[in-house]
């Protein structure tokens, strides 16, 4: 989405230095009717005004709204594992977990009181520091995502994404302690978020999916995770000849030509 994104930034540049007239009308629809029929504006942009506008979305705009994804989705797959971990093993549950009477009244079953003790259980991890739900991570799972550095970066990159929600980006105290020695600014200063750093993030993102993958397969291994590793290395394995078998082919080619 990223990449189909940015193409057309750079293509929609490309046209409005291309227009030969110094004002470009852009319409676009502000409303429907009660009819359900659009109701479209027509803005009239100078050049440089259209391209400054651009330039946001496809530079800043962009990026910021990358990491939201990248955060929400990395929040969602620790809360998953967290989630089926749970329902797999309930004896990891605390004993003096509390439930709602009238939530266990009104339960048809003891799997849907397990449920809601855990979707309860995860709620209020949620809200958590990173830091503090690393620590609850560990107890339910044995892995300690603090010993890794790529989750420090997660933990940045988190920070990052509050304060871009929070305070416009501009780093505070929250800020600081949060990312601690990944902190990139200063206290008060504008926290950048570029394509660069929304590309460092989704690496660091993709590590610690790997990391979790592999630390998870210590404690509980999976036939699934190595049947998918034996394919993507055939498939890799069969891509490689198909690219020797090509420059085979073309340095062949070359040689005929010489000759």
């Amino acid at each position: 989405m990223s990449n189909l994104t940015y193409i057309a930034y750079e293509r929609m540049i490309s046209y409005i230095n291309e227009e030969e007239k110094e004002t470009i009308p852009i319409s676009h629809p502000v409303g429907f009717t009660a009819e359900n029929k659009s109701i479209d504006s027509i803005t009239d942009y100078t050049k440089e005004e259209l391209i400054g506008r651009f330039q946001h979305l496809g530079l800043n705009r962009l990026p910021i709204d990358g990491i939201f994804k990248l955060v929400t989705i990395i929040e969602i797959l620790l809360s998953y594992i967290l989630r089926d971990i749970l329902i797999e093993f309930p004896g990891k549950i605390p004993n003096k977990r509390k439930m709602d009477v009238e939530q266990a009244l009104s339960a048809t079953s003891l799997e849907e009181i397990k449920i809601s003790i855990i979707d309860s259980l995860l709620n209020e991890m949620a809200y958590k520091s990173p830091r503090d739900y690393a620590e609850e991570f560990q107890k339910y799972t044995g892995i300690n995502l603090l010993e890794f550095p790529v989750f420090h970066r997660y933990i940045e990159l988190k920070a990052t994404r509050d304060i871009h929600i929070h305070n416009d980006g501009f780093a505070n105290d929250i800020y600081i302690t949060k990312a601690a020695t990944m902190a990139r600014v200063k206290n008060g200063a504008f926290l950048p978020v570029d394509i660069q750093y929304f590309l460092q993030s989704y690496e660091a993102c993709l590590q610690l999916t790997e990391i979790l993958e592999n630390e998870l397969d210590k404690i509980w291994p999976s036939n699934d995770l190595r049947e998918y590793k034996k394919s993507r290395a055939t498939q890799t394995e069969t891509e490689e000849k198909e690219e020797k078998i090509d420059q085979v082919i073309e340095e062949s080619k070359k040689k005929s030509k010489q000759n």
